[in-house]
Protein backbone atom coordinates (compact mmCIF):
# COMPACT_ATOMS: atom_id res chain seq x y z
CA UNK A 1 0.00 0.00 0.00
CA UNK A 2 1.50 3.38 -1.02
CA UNK A 3 0.42 6.63 -0.32
CA UNK A 4 0.49 9.84 -2.13
CA UNK A 5 1.08 13.02 -1.10
CA UNK A 6 -1.68 15.47 0.23
CA UNK A 7 -0.93 18.25 -2.14
CA UNK A 8 0.28 18.85 -5.30
CA UNK A 9 3.82 19.96 -5.37
CA UNK A 10 6.26 20.50 -7.79
CA UNK A 11 9.34 18.25 -7.81
CA UNK A 12 11.81 21.14 -6.13
CA UNK A 13 9.14 21.73 -3.89
CA UNK A 14 8.16 18.28 -2.83
CA UNK A 15 11.48 17.32 -0.61
CA UNK A 16 10.60 21.01 1.19
CA UNK A 17 7.45 19.71 2.10
CA UNK A 18 8.88 17.01 3.64
CA UNK A 19 11.11 19.18 5.98
CA UNK A 20 14.11 19.61 3.36
CA UNK A 21 16.78 22.31 4.43
CA UNK A 22 20.50 23.14 3.09
CA UNK A 23 21.19 21.26 6.32
CA UNK A 24 19.96 18.06 5.08
CA UNK A 25 21.47 19.25 1.39
CA UNK A 26 24.87 18.93 2.31
CA UNK A 27 24.70 15.99 3.77
CA UNK A 28 23.26 14.47 0.89
CA UNK A 29 26.22 15.23 -1.48
CA UNK A 30 28.40 12.79 -1.21
CA UNK A 31 25.31 10.80 -2.06
CA UNK A 32 24.25 12.88 -4.97
CA UNK A 33 28.11 12.75 -6.75
CA UNK A 34 27.03 9.02 -6.65
CA UNK A 35 24.11 9.83 -9.08
CA UNK A 36 21.44 8.70 -6.06
CA UNK A 37 18.38 10.33 -5.53
CA UNK A 38 17.32 12.31 -2.18
CA UNK A 39 13.82 10.96 -0.42
CA UNK A 40 12.19 11.05 2.47
CA UNK A 41 10.87 7.79 4.07
CA UNK A 42 6.76 8.08 4.94
CA UNK A 43 6.19 4.16 5.75
CA UNK A 44 8.07 1.04 6.68
CA UNK A 45 6.83 -2.55 6.20
CA UNK A 46 8.48 -6.06 5.32
CA UNK A 47 11.76 -4.96 4.46
CA UNK A 48 10.25 -1.99 2.19
CA UNK A 49 9.55 0.99 2.68
CA UNK A 50 7.43 4.21 0.49
CA UNK A 51 9.78 6.83 -0.34
CA UNK A 52 8.78 10.68 -1.19
CA UNK A 53 10.92 11.78 -3.54
CA UNK A 54 11.69 14.66 -6.51
CA UNK A 55 9.74 11.87 -8.96
CA UNK A 56 7.08 11.61 -6.58
CA UNK A 57 6.52 8.53 -3.15
CA UNK A 58 8.69 5.15 -5.01
CA UNK A 59 9.31 1.88 -3.42
CA UNK A 60 12.39 1.07 -2.62
CA UNK A 61 14.10 -2.22 -0.81
CA UNK A 62 15.85 -2.24 2.56
CA UNK A 63 18.24 -4.84 1.86
CA UNK A 64 21.26 -2.63 1.65
CA UNK A 65 20.89 -1.21 5.23
CA UNK A 66 19.70 -4.01 7.48
CA UNK A 67 22.56 -3.42 10.57
CA UNK A 68 22.36 -6.12 13.29
CA UNK A 69 21.63 -2.90 15.63
CA UNK A 70 17.85 -2.87 15.60
CA UNK A 71 17.95 1.05 16.25
CA UNK A 72 19.97 1.50 13.02
CA UNK A 73 17.47 0.39 10.55
CA UNK A 74 15.36 2.09 8.46
CA UNK A 75 12.68 3.99 10.13
CA UNK A 76 10.24 6.44 9.05
CA UNK A 77 11.09 10.04 9.00
CA UNK A 78 14.62 8.73 7.80
CA UNK A 79 16.22 11.00 5.10
CA UNK A 80 17.46 8.52 2.43
CA UNK A 81 19.61 7.65 -0.86
CA UNK A 82 17.44 6.39 -3.63
CA UNK A 83 18.48 4.76 -6.24
CA UNK A 84 17.21 7.06 -9.64
CA UNK A 85 14.65 5.40 -11.75
CA UNK A 86 15.51 2.60 -13.92
CA UNK A 87 18.93 1.72 -11.96
CA UNK A 88 17.82 -1.27 -10.72
CA UNK A 89 15.03 -3.72 -10.43
CA UNK A 90 13.54 -3.30 -7.46
CA UNK A 91 14.88 -0.32 -6.29
CA UNK A 92 17.29 0.04 -2.97
CA UNK A 93 17.65 2.35 -0.19
CA UNK A 94 21.40 2.60 -0.58
CA UNK A 95 21.96 4.41 2.87
CA UNK A 96 20.48 6.68 5.55
CA UNK A 97 21.77 10.31 6.42
CA UNK A 98 22.41 10.46 9.95
CA UNK A 99 19.83 11.52 12.15
CA UNK A 100 19.31 14.42 14.17
CA UNK A 101 16.46 13.09 16.89
CA UNK A 102 15.20 9.66 17.40
CA UNK A 103 12.59 8.34 19.53
CA UNK A 104 13.64 5.02 20.70
CA UNK A 105 12.15 2.74 23.15
CA UNK A 106 13.22 -0.91 24.40
CA UNK A 107 11.50 -3.78 22.85
CA UNK A 108 8.93 -6.18 25.46
CA UNK A 109 11.46 -8.90 24.80
CA UNK A 110 14.11 -10.42 26.79
CA UNK A 111 17.01 -9.45 24.44
CA UNK A 112 17.16 -6.01 25.79
CA UNK A 113 16.78 -4.41 22.05
CA UNK A 114 15.85 -1.24 21.67
CA UNK A 115 13.08 -0.21 18.68
CA UNK A 116 13.11 3.18 16.67
CA UNK A 117 9.84 5.12 16.22
CA UNK A 118 10.36 7.82 14.54
CA UNK A 119 13.21 9.43 13.20
CA UNK A 120 14.30 13.27 12.87
CA UNK A 121 10.68 13.94 14.99
CA UNK A 122 10.97 17.70 16.40
CA UNK A 123 7.77 17.67 18.42
CA UNK A 124 6.21 14.93 19.96
CA UNK A 125 2.42 15.08 20.68
CA UNK A 126 1.90 12.58 24.00
CA UNK A 127 -1.93 11.76 22.99
CA UNK A 128 -3.83 10.87 26.53
CA UNK A 129 -7.59 10.12 26.66
CA UNK A 130 -10.00 11.75 29.49
CA UNK A 131 -11.94 8.84 28.86
CA UNK A 132 -10.18 6.91 31.55
CA UNK A 133 -8.61 7.45 34.64
CA UNK A 134 -5.48 9.41 33.74
CA UNK A 135 -1.65 7.63 34.61
CA UNK A 136 0.28 10.30 36.02
CA UNK A 137 3.16 7.15 35.54
CA UNK A 138 2.29 6.44 31.93
CA UNK A 139 2.60 10.15 31.21
CA UNK A 140 6.22 10.28 32.59
CA UNK A 141 7.80 7.47 31.01
CA UNK A 142 6.13 9.31 27.87
CA UNK A 143 7.81 12.56 28.89
CA UNK A 144 10.80 11.11 29.30
CA UNK A 145 11.27 9.01 25.98
CA UNK A 146 10.16 11.96 24.00
CA UNK A 147 12.92 14.08 25.90
CA UNK A 148 15.80 11.93 25.42
CA UNK A 149 15.02 12.16 21.53
CA UNK A 150 15.33 15.58 21.27
CA UNK A 151 11.67 16.34 20.52
CA UNK A 152 9.85 18.92 22.09
CA UNK A 153 6.77 17.10 23.99
CA UNK A 154 3.83 18.73 24.59
CA UNK A 155 0.47 16.51 25.86
CA UNK A 156 -2.70 16.72 24.79
CA UNK A 157 -5.50 15.45 26.71
CA UNK A 158 -8.13 14.03 24.00
CA UNK A 159 -11.87 13.32 24.40
CA UNK A 160 -11.94 16.94 26.45
CA UNK A 161 -15.93 17.03 25.51
CA UNK A 162 -16.04 13.97 27.98
CA UNK A 163 -15.91 15.97 30.74
CA UNK A 164 -17.91 19.08 30.46
CA UNK A 165 -17.34 20.49 33.94
CA UNK A 166 -14.79 23.40 33.24
CA UNK A 167 -13.66 23.33 36.65
CA UNK A 168 -13.15 19.10 36.57
CA UNK A 169 -11.31 19.56 33.71
CA UNK A 170 -8.86 22.44 34.95
CA UNK A 171 -8.18 20.36 37.44
CA UNK A 172 -7.12 17.34 35.34
CA UNK A 173 -5.05 19.74 33.45
CA UNK A 174 -3.37 20.86 36.70
CA UNK A 175 -2.88 17.15 37.46
CA UNK A 176 -0.93 16.38 34.26
CA UNK A 177 1.13 19.72 34.40
CA UNK A 178 2.71 18.66 37.92
CA UNK A 179 4.13 15.90 36.34
CA UNK A 180 5.10 17.77 32.91
CA UNK A 181 7.67 20.85 34.16
CA UNK A 182 7.74 22.75 31.05
CA UNK A 183 5.45 21.35 28.80
CA UNK A 184 2.39 22.03 27.27
CA UNK A 185 -0.97 20.72 28.32
CA UNK A 186 -3.89 20.93 25.88
CA UNK A 187 -7.24 19.21 26.52
CA UNK A 188 -8.86 18.78 22.80
CA UNK A 189 -12.11 17.48 21.61
CA UNK A 190 -11.92 16.63 18.03
CA UNK A 191 -16.13 16.34 18.18
CA UNK A 192 -16.53 20.34 19.50
CA UNK A 193 -13.33 21.19 17.97
CA UNK A 194 -11.92 22.64 21.49
CA UNK A 195 -8.12 23.08 21.21
CA UNK A 196 -7.70 21.95 17.61
CA UNK A 197 -6.50 26.00 16.30
CA UNK A 198 -3.62 25.71 19.15
CA UNK A 199 -2.72 22.20 18.57
CA UNK A 200 -2.51 23.12 15.03
CA UNK A 201 -0.45 25.99 15.39
CA UNK A 202 1.98 24.16 17.64
CA UNK A 203 2.67 21.41 14.79
CA UNK A 204 2.83 23.86 11.90
CA UNK A 205 6.53 23.47 10.74
CA UNK A 206 8.99 20.41 11.38
CA UNK A 207 7.98 17.03 12.19
CA UNK A 208 5.44 16.07 14.94
CA UNK A 209 5.07 12.10 15.97
CA UNK A 210 1.85 11.62 17.83
CA UNK A 211 2.20 8.68 20.98
CA UNK A 212 0.14 7.41 22.84
CA UNK A 213 -1.71 4.04 24.28
CA UNK A 214 -4.39 2.33 21.79
CA UNK A 215 -7.91 3.92 21.71
CA UNK A 216 -5.98 7.57 22.97
CA UNK A 217 -7.65 8.81 19.71
CA UNK A 218 -4.30 9.70 17.62
CA UNK A 219 -5.68 8.51 14.34
CA UNK A 220 -9.05 10.65 14.62
CA UNK A 221 -6.42 13.98 15.49
CA UNK A 222 -4.00 12.67 12.18
CA UNK A 223 -7.38 12.78 10.23
CA UNK A 224 -7.68 16.36 11.56
CA UNK A 225 -5.05 17.91 11.38
CA UNK A 226 -4.40 16.43 7.73
CA UNK A 227 -7.81 17.48 6.47
CA UNK A 228 -8.99 14.15 5.63
CA UNK A 229 -8.95 10.90 6.35
CA UNK A 230 -5.80 9.43 5.86
CA UNK A 231 -6.73 7.01 9.40
CA UNK A 232 -9.28 4.16 9.96
CA UNK A 233 -10.94 5.52 13.17
CA UNK A 234 -11.90 2.71 15.76
CA UNK A 235 -14.34 3.24 18.75
CA UNK A 236 -12.71 2.06 22.29
CA UNK A 237 -14.22 -0.30 24.46
CA UNK A 238 -16.93 1.78 27.01
CA UNK A 239 -15.98 -0.96 29.30
CA UNK A 240 -12.29 0.78 29.83
CA UNK A 241 -11.86 3.44 27.13
CA UNK A 242 -9.10 0.78 25.47
CA UNK A 243 -8.66 0.86 21.67
CA UNK A 244 -7.93 -1.67 19.18
CA UNK A 245 -5.11 -1.09 16.89
CA UNK A 246 -6.44 1.07 14.46
CA UNK A 247 -2.66 2.06 13.19
CA UNK A 248 0.04 -0.72 12.31
CA UNK A 249 2.48 1.06 10.69
CA UNK A 250 4.13 4.45 11.47
CA UNK A 251 2.98 6.74 8.62
CA UNK A 252 4.04 9.83 7.52
CA UNK A 253 1.69 13.27 5.91
CA UNK A 254 2.39 16.69 5.15
CA UNK A 255 0.09 18.84 7.09
CA UNK A 256 -1.98 21.39 4.89
CA UNK A 257 -0.48 23.96 6.88
CA UNK A 258 3.17 23.13 7.10
CA UNK A 259 5.27 20.76 8.56
CA UNK A 260 4.90 16.69 8.83
CA UNK A 261 2.82 14.34 10.84
CA UNK A 262 3.94 10.90 11.71
CA UNK A 263 1.54 8.57 13.08
CA UNK A 264 2.48 5.71 15.27
CA UNK A 265 0.14 2.62 16.43
CA UNK A 266 -0.83 2.60 19.81
CA UNK A 267 1.98 1.39 22.50
CA UNK A 268 0.92 -1.12 24.82
CA UNK A 269 4.48 -0.69 26.89
CA UNK A 270 6.17 2.86 26.83
CA UNK A 271 9.79 0.79 28.15
CA UNK A 272 12.90 3.49 28.94
CA UNK A 273 15.87 3.15 26.88
CA UNK A 274 18.72 4.74 27.82
CA UNK A 275 16.76 7.95 29.07
CA UNK A 276 18.69 9.16 31.79
CA UNK A 277 18.90 12.76 30.58
CA UNK A 278 14.89 12.50 29.22
CA UNK A 279 14.22 10.94 33.37
CA UNK A 280 16.45 14.02 35.02
CA UNK A 281 14.21 16.70 32.36
CA UNK A 282 10.95 14.89 33.84
CA UNK A 283 11.73 15.20 37.51
CA UNK A 284 13.66 18.71 36.98
CA UNK A 285 12.47 19.39 40.41
CA UNK A 286 13.63 16.58 42.32
CA UNK A 287 16.85 17.22 40.37
CA UNK A 288 17.11 20.87 41.43
CA UNK A 289 16.31 19.26 45.14
CA UNK A 290 19.18 16.90 44.76
CA UNK A 291 21.57 19.99 44.07
CA UNK A 292 20.89 20.82 47.92
CA UNK A 293 21.39 17.73 49.69
CA UNK A 294 25.00 17.65 52.06
CA UNK A 295 26.12 14.59 50.15
CA UNK A 296 26.62 14.93 46.55
CA UNK A 297 25.90 11.10 46.16
CA UNK A 298 22.84 11.24 48.11
CA UNK A 299 20.28 8.51 47.22
CA UNK A 300 17.21 10.48 48.56
CA UNK A 301 16.47 7.35 51.05
CA UNK A 302 17.31 7.57 54.56
CA UNK A 303 21.24 9.98 54.30
CA UNK A 304 20.92 12.82 56.35
CA UNK A 305 20.56 16.31 55.32
CA UNK A 306 18.70 14.92 52.38
CA UNK A 307 16.89 18.13 50.73
CA UNK A 308 14.48 15.50 48.23
CA UNK A 309 13.32 13.94 51.51
CA UNK A 310 12.87 17.19 53.40
CA UNK A 311 10.79 18.45 50.53
CA UNK A 312 8.63 15.31 51.10
CA UNK A 313 8.25 15.82 54.42
CA UNK A 314 6.92 19.28 54.14
CA UNK A 315 4.60 18.01 51.47
CA UNK A 316 6.02 20.13 48.44
CA UNK A 317 7.46 16.91 46.76
CA UNK A 318 4.90 13.90 46.59
CA UNK A 319 6.17 10.68 47.66
CA UNK A 320 4.00 8.95 44.51
CA UNK A 321 6.54 11.45 42.62
CA UNK A 322 9.77 10.54 44.17
CA UNK A 323 9.10 7.13 44.17
CA UNK A 324 8.35 7.30 40.25
CA UNK A 325 11.79 9.06 39.96
CA UNK A 326 13.18 6.12 41.62
CA UNK A 327 11.39 4.06 39.43
CA UNK A 328 11.95 4.81 36.55
CA UNK A 329 15.95 5.57 37.18
CA UNK A 330 16.31 1.64 38.95
CA UNK A 331 15.11 0.27 34.98
CA UNK A 332 16.99 2.73 33.13
CA UNK A 333 20.12 1.31 34.90
CA UNK A 334 19.34 -2.24 34.37
CA UNK A 335 18.45 -1.79 30.94
CA UNK A 336 21.55 -0.09 30.59
CA UNK A 337 23.46 -2.58 32.39
CA UNK A 338 22.72 -5.29 30.85
CA UNK A 339 24.68 -3.98 27.66
CA UNK A 340 27.41 -1.79 29.46
CA UNK A 341 29.87 -4.35 31.41
CA UNK A 342 31.56 -1.88 32.98
CA UNK A 343 28.31 -0.16 34.73
CA UNK A 344 27.16 -3.27 35.56
CA UNK A 345 30.40 -4.24 37.73
CA UNK A 346 29.55 -0.48 38.96
CA UNK A 347 26.11 -2.15 40.15
CA UNK A 348 27.15 -5.26 42.03
CA UNK A 349 29.49 -3.53 43.70
CA UNK A 350 27.11 -0.88 45.10
CA UNK A 351 24.69 -3.69 45.82
CA UNK A 352 27.76 -5.41 48.17
CA UNK A 353 28.41 -2.07 49.84
CA UNK A 354 24.90 -1.70 50.70
CA UNK A 355 24.68 -5.40 51.53
CA UNK A 356 27.82 -4.61 53.92
CA UNK A 357 26.52 -1.63 55.68
CA UNK A 358 22.80 -3.36 56.36
CA UNK A 359 24.55 -6.04 57.54
CA UNK A 360 27.02 -4.22 59.78
CA UNK A 361 23.92 -1.75 61.17
CA UNK A 362 21.86 -5.08 62.14
CA UNK A 363 24.99 -6.37 64.20
CA UNK A 364 25.40 -3.20 66.24
CA UNK A 365 21.87 -2.99 66.68
CA UNK A 366 22.33 -7.14 68.05
CA UNK A 367 25.17 -6.24 70.10
CA UNK A 368 23.28 -3.13 71.80
CA UNK A 369 20.51 -5.38 72.86
CA UNK A 370 23.01 -8.17 74.22
CA UNK A 371 24.36 -5.72 76.62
Amino acid sequence: MSFSLSRDFSSSALLDAHGWDSGWDADFAPYAAQGLVPGRVIRVDRGQCDVATPEGVVRADTAFVTPHDPLRVVCTGDWAAVDPEGASDPRYVRACLPRRTAFARSTSSKRSEGQILAANVDHAVITVSLAVELDLGRIERFLALAWESGAQPTIVLSKADLVPDPVGLSYLVEDVETVAPGVQVLPVSSTTGEGLDVLAATVAGGTTVLLGVSGAGKSTLANVLVGHDVMTVQAARDVDGKGRHTTTTRNLFVLPGGGVLIDTPGLRGVGLWDAETGVGQVFSEIEDLAGKCRFPDCAHEAEPGCAVLAAVDDGTLSVRRLESFRKLLRENQRLVAKTDARLRNEIRKDWKRKGDAGRAAMEFKRSGRLR
